[in-house]
């Protein structure tokens, strides 16, 4: 599955304090449904792990508060027939699931959520049970049966009804204009734990089973499932769909899309059919990601040494969907915009985050569909290697997009959380399943990726190739835990792996190597980084680079201690004779780890920087340690402030990107440590970033690179947020004629946020024109990427989320727009509405999004005790960690800032830098 990448980057918010004054009300939120019930449910804790096979006695109670179901009894193969019907948004259903027992029982446990399920219908062969007992709070359906069952197979047999939701999880309905008309589409997302609320099943990762589907549905409607459709029968206005049997899969990734679709076509080098379905009217949109999915499924094949299992993959574009995307076996469900592309209105990022997200779901075909994570403790199984693997391709079929270097962007990401005490580790134990959204976070994602991309570096890419395609071959069709796959590249390799990787996956955080010249040896001691500024207890085996004067002169070795000499004259020469001397650890950043010098190898590194030596790689790594040293108080900002005017004239977007982060992070942490100081701060940054975007310009150039097309509006949008006034006057003039004529070439796709901030810059309470263009922007736009460009800019939009005119699923980047003028306003606003939020996003992994979005913006000890205070009787286990982690930040910041303050020499650096011709 692929996160929510569409809006991420949404734009801060000028003036918001002055919008509140003409915030509209707040409109009723949607409501939530839960399962007919025949039994209590209570909150017991519960433990980790399978429960061992249970003798025919005892109670259904036993069942209650367990993280995994019971194995004694498994599903072999699942016929389902489903109806539902897209007015009345319900739907009712028949289920026969196949049902290995291997171990005597009178029970059958199984799980079920946001269903009526017809207790007269339910037999095992001939059996009724005697006891029906369901378990709310574990959405376990427990069935008790008076005499012991049978060994071997039978059939468990069950009606049932539920409800299309609104909740955008199960089977939901979304909303899509046809013929001027609004019509439900229906869609399933099941991923984690969601297909029990479509249908009983055995709803974990493990108990694969082969999938036979029936669905009658409207007859002029597309209906879609993982497999072909074996046959057709029409009958006036309904027609019934038998779909071919699905090999084994997890019931996870079982898809159902119903609705009013065209498609185009394209097939693989071995005859895979390959399709994009979209609304009518959209298809051509589809062919970017088209050639990507079709590019990926062949260079796939090849690079596990197993081609693709299934006769067709399809692609859908889904109006309301809460993820990027989502990798079910041969029917891939996408956001609109992380699936279309069009060349008069999407922009560059657009481009390569919809072949991003196509290449991931793809890699998923193997990396989780074929070969499937044993229980969600492994999901970065799954997720890290999507991750990784989605580079890897887009990097094959764009070479000159440098998705190497931007990966950079994955791996600060998942540093900076990794950082924090409320981190956890890529292996986390799972207690229940109300935990698991939680997990889909950077250290799943982005940290898997990551040490991934460091093992293979260490490995080499052919040994790691190859040892990738044996554990593919080994565990296809079957399940895997992390222990399987080091075992597979250990013995492929005869490298220690299992030891190398597990000090990386069973502990949380990452170490900070300290790197000091002694003679001529390095000395390098490791100890767990924090952000807080304390230093945690882990030690790792790690794969430490160093380059010392070139890069034609590296060495690579495994630090396994906690401190350790390595020796440097062999490589560097004597240090003393060469002016150009400098020496570099985690060379390209191919290591999960930062690095902080001594004085001697920061100065020469910084000298190394600003005549050029250094990759580009290596530009982002030192700025990104950099902050996070000053943030943990380990560096001062002075010194963070000095490093960062070395980069001015900078033209790489994938170094400008991170220094863009760097800055806008002092910019926002400068308003409470220096107020005095913060405009001079932001002119000093202006300085640095002015010269490329000069350059760049508004206008696009012929021949241009696609790097340079996504870096213009990075640089425009930064400038603007930083109070530069000719950028902002510029965007002004080109957005009143934009708003005059919507095709005119002065304000192309990329540009746009730029000048929808510009025009901000001028709105108050008693000056709204600039706001209500956009609002009319906004509502006149059928492209959902335009829309979305509108929403991360007002502050207003907030009261917007609970209307119909923003999808729930885009609530988020409507979030992403408050800035911290704007946060007294934005918690109070999250506070006045908290029970509205809870009702309209409840069991969606959405309602994080609003604590992440706000909670961090402060950065004193008492606002992180007023927060506190209010979730201490609000928190639920579905958002509880990312509360803890960004209460954490707000500490983080608060200290951050008692320490800018107590800088003696800050005034003098900056005014200083901003001296220099």
């Amino acid at each position: 599955m692929a996160p929510s990448r569409a809006g991420a980057s949404a734009l801060p918010v000028a003036v918001a304090v002055a919008l509140l004054a003409v915030v509209a009300a707040v409109a009723a939120g949607g409501g939530h449904r839960t399962m007919a019930s025949h039994g209590e449910g209570a909150n017991i804790k519960v433990s980790p792990g399978p429960p061992a096979p249970t003798p025919a006695g005892g109670s259904a109670d036993q069942f209650r508060g367990q993280a995994r179901l019971p194995r004694f009894a498994a599903p072999r193969r699942y016929e389902l027939h489903l109806r539902p019907d897209l007015v009345a948004c319900t739907f009712s259903g028949t289920v026969a699931i196949a049902v290995a027992v291997s171990a005597s029982t009178r029970f059958l446990v199984l799980n079920a959520a946001d269903l009526s399920i017809d207790r007269a219908s339910i037999r095992f062969q001939a059996l009724a049970p005697t006891e029906v007992v369901f378990f709310k709070e574990d959405d376990v359906l427990v069935l008790g049966f008076a005499k012991t069952l049978p060994l071997g197979e039978g059939v468990l047999k069950m009606d049932f009804n539920g409800t299309l939701n609104d909740q955008l999880r199960g089977f939901y309905r979304s909303k899509y204009q046809y013929k001027g008309k609004t019509r439900n589409m229906a869609v399933t997302q099941f991923e984690s734990v969601d297909a029990r609320r479509c249908f009983p099943c055995w709803d974990e990762p493990a108990f694969k089973a082969k999938f036979k589907l029936t669905l009658e549905v409207p007859s002029e409607l597309v209906a879609l499932s993982n497999m072909p459709v074996a046959s057709t029968a029409v009958a006036g206005p309904i027609k019934t769909l038998r779909y071919q049997e699905s090999p084994l899969m997890s019931t996870y990734l079982v898809a159902i899309v119903v609705g009013m679709f065209e498609y185009i076509e394209g097939v693989t080098s071995n005859g895979t059919r390959v399709r994009v379905y979209t609304q009518v009217g959209k298809s051509s949109q589809g062919k970017f990601a088209l050639d990507v999915g079709v590019k990926s499924l062949d260079l796939y094949k090849d690079y596990f040494d197993t081609p693709y299992p299934l006769p067709k993959l399809d692609m859908v574009a889904i109006p309301d969907f809460a993820a990027g995307a989502m990798e079910n076996y041969g029917l891939v469900t996408f956001r609109e915009v992380a699936l279309l592309f069009d060349d008069k209105s999407s922009s560059a990022s657009t481009k390569q985050n919809v072949a991003i997200t196509v290449a991931h779901e793809f890699s998923h075909q193997w990396f989780g569909n074929l070969v499937t994570m044993e229980w969600w403790t492994h999901l970065w199984l799954n997720e890290g290697f999507a991750t990784w693997m989605s580079h890897l391709a887009v990097d094959s079929f764009f070479p000159q997009w440098n998705m190497w270097t931007q990966f950079l962007d994955s791996t600060t990401t998942a540093l900076r959380l990794d950082s924090l005490e409320e981190s956890h580790p890529i292996e986390v134990e799972i207690h229940h399943a109300s935990e698991i959204d939680q997990i889909f976070d950077a250290i799943s994602y982005e940290k898997g990726a990551s040490i991934i991309h460091m093992l293979q570096s260490y490995l080499g890419a052919d040994r790691f190739q190859k040892a990738l395609a044996s554990y593919i071959k080994k565990y296809a069709y079957s399940n895997a835990k992390t222990e399987d796959l080091w075992a597979v590249l250990e013995k492929e390799t005869g490298e220690p792996v299992k030891d190398l990787m597990t000090t990386w996956t069973k502990q949380k955080g990452y170490p900070v190597i300290n790197a000091k010249l002694k003679g001529n040896d390095m000395e390098l001691d490791q100890t767990q980084f924090l952000l807080d500024g304390s230093s945690g207890p882990g030690v790792w085996i790690v794969p430490v680079t160093s380059g010392c004067g070139a890069y034609d002169k590296q060495k690579k070795f495994l630090l396994k201690l906690k401190r350790d000499r390595l020796v440097i004259a062999s490589q560097c020469g004597d240090r003393k004779k060469g002016a150009n001397f400098w020496t570099k650890l985690n060379i390209n950043g191919t290591g999960f780890y930062r690095v902080k010098y001594d004085d001697e190898l920061a100065a020469a590194l910084q000298n190394a920087l600003e005549t050029k030596k250094l990759s580009l790689m290596d530009k982002i790594g030192i700025v990104d340690d950099s902050h996070a040293l000053s943030m943990a108080h380990q560096q001062t900002l002075a010194s963070l402030l000095r490093l960062l005017y070395c980069y001015r004239g900078e033209a790489d977007y994938s170094v400008l990107s991170h220094i863009n982060s760097v800055t806008t992070s002092i910019a926002k942490i400068s308003v409470d440590a220096t107020p005095g100081l913060a405009g001079d701060i932001k002119q000093l940054f202006i300085k640095i970033l002015l010269s490329p975007a000069e350059k760049l310009g508004w206008d696009p150039k012929n021949g241009e690179s696609h790097l340079d097309v996504m870096l213009r509006p990075l640089l425009l949008t930064t400038l603007v947020q930083f109070g530069h006034g000719k950028t902002i006057n510029e965007g002004v003039r080109r957005f009143n004629i934009f708003t005059h004529d919507r095709n005119t070439s002065l304000l192309p796709p990329d540009t746009r946020k730029a000048a929808y901030l510009a025009v901000m810059q001028n709105v108050s309470s008693s000056n709204r024109l600039g706001y209500d263009a956009l609002r009319k922007v906004y509502r006149q736009s059928a492209e959902g990427e335009e829309r979305l460009r509108v929403l991360g800019i007002v502050l207003e939009s907030l009261n917007l989320i609970f209307t119909n005119e923003v999808r729930n699923q885009d609530a988020y980047i409507v979030l992403g727009g408050v800035q911290i003028e704007a946060r007294e306003i934005a918690w109070n606003w999250l506070k006045e509405n908290w029970e509205l939020i809870s009702k309209t996003f409840s069991g969606s992994s959405l309602v994080s999004s609003f604590v992440k979005a706000i909670v961090p913006l402060f950065s004193s000890n008492e606002k992180s005790s007023e927060i506190s205070k209010f979730f201490a009787t609000r928190t639920t286990p579905g958002f509880e960690r990312t509360l803890k982690q960004s209460l954490e930040n707000v500490r983080i910041s608060a200290r951050w800032v008692e320490g800018i303050k107590s800088e003696p020499r800050l005034a003098q650096t900056v005014h200083e830098l901003l001296g220099k011709p």
